[in-house]
């Protein structure tokens, strides 16, 4: 074990993590922890920024402990003088392709828990430089451009669809597109996938059409089988909750079956593996069955994804405003002003749109008990949240 990695266990000590509990901060096995320090892999670009996170640590003071480049890329970059002039891309090929990978994967890992109109600049400019990199590239580092350019847009369509609290499904839509064309120009079904994934949310969650949503829904799993469980297992679930939408409940059951055999198979190996969390089954189990009206089974799969995590992502703020309707719907004020509160917490942090539009509608579930002072309070917070500044 070298010097580094030795440090890297030391710092991983001093911010109070075990491996145990670095892995499910980061959402990754444990034993792929032990390898990064025993120096017999690195982090991959996408899980670098949630590894500064945790750690406390700068992107400089990571790259330290752990390079964020294989040796001929180094060998590169050393070479270049930065890969940008005055922010614009310079075009030497593969030494700039690796500076935008890793501005995106950055950006990417920022996404679930920053407000995204502070990413969007960012991030469009970054998909502008990829634009205007492949117009010059040469055929070796075009494929690698594409690859970027499809997370790239999709993270752009998040954005966009995220920032206008999922209103803006025209804008949105057109970024997975044009995902979906890089990743089918450089032949990889699971970016291909995720696109049509991202797609399939727009219809389920921002139009409410859940028949077009399960038609996009089943062409991904179709896609990314036998690329990816993880987008197969992510599409089988949200398959679930289109046929809960509409009240099939043998159906339903059937797909998450289906999505918790397609869970079982994940590795380390799948290029999705930064997609995939444990939390993601019962999440979506419980939103399933708050759709059929199964309140007792929605609060138990919710309840066991709200308790599993309590970092303050965009995610989490869906599993707490969907919990607090469910103890709505079970006219328990009490434990669903407590969850809301904490729902609130997580949007004033993130202003994850799924989140607020969730709160939204507990709040209006509230109106029978408007005269409690606990239901006030909830009022005077959620006014708040609406007139601050994002």
């Amino acid at each position: 074990m070298n010097a580094r990695r030795t440090l890297l266990i030391r710092r991983r000590k001093a911010v109070g993590h075990s491996q145990e509990s670095l892995a499910a901060a980061l959402q990754v096995a444990v034993s792929t922890v032990a390898r990064w320090e025993r120096g017999e892999s690195d982090p991959r670009p996408w899980q670098r920024p949630k590894l500064e996170v945790e750690l406390r640590l700068s992107t400089a003071e990571l790259d330290e402990l752990v390079p964020d480049a294989s040796p001929s890329e180094r060998g590169m970059r050393a070479r270049s003088d930065g890969g940008l002039i005055d922010g614009q891309p310079r075009h030497d090929g593969m030494v700039t392709v690796a500076q935008l990978r890793r501005r995106v994967y950055d950006l990417d890992g920022r996404y679930d828990h920053m407000p995204s109109l502070s990413l969007l600049t960012d991030a469009a400019q970054a998909l502008g430089q990829i634009d205007v990199l492949a117009e010059r590239s040469r055929s070796s580092s075009r494929r690698e451009l594409q690859r970027i350019e499809a997370t790239a847009a999709i993270l752009l369509g998040q954005l966009v669809w995220d920032a206008s609290q999922r209103r803006d499904h025209q804008t949105a839509r057109r970024y997975f597109e044009q995902a979906e064309r890089a990743a089918r120009e450089f032949n990889d079904p699971v970016a291909e996938g995720h696109a049509l994934l991202r797609n399939s949310y727009l219809a389920l969650y921002g139009e409410h059409d859940p028949v077009k949503g399960l038609r996009l829904t089943e062409h991904t799993a179709a896609v990314a089988t036998g690329a990816s469980d993880v987008i197969t297992g992510l599409a089988q679930l949200h398959s679930a909750e289109a046929h809960a939408m509409v009240g099939e409940t043998r159906l339903c059951e059937v797909a998450l079956a289906a999505a918790e055999t397609s869970f079982g198979h994940v590795a380390d190996t799948d290029a999705a593996a930064h997609l995939f969390s444990p939390v993601q089954f019962d999440r979506l189990a419980g939103s399933c069955y708050l759709f059929l009206g199964d309140h007792h089974r929605a609060e138990r799969f919710l309840g066991t994804a709200a308790t599993a995590t309590r970092a303050p992502t965009k995610s989490r703020a869906i599993v707490l405003g969907n919990l607090s309707l469910t103890y709505l719907h079970k006219r328990d004020l009490d434990a669903a002003v407590v969850t809301l509160h904490d729902a609130i917490d997580v949007v004033e942090a993130n202003r994850g749109g799924g989140g607020l539009n969730l709160v939204s509608d507990a709040v209006r579930k509230l109106r029978s008990w408007q005269s409690e002072p606990v239901v006030r309070d909830i009022y005077d917070r959620v006014l708040s949240l609406m007139t601050a500044t994002p």
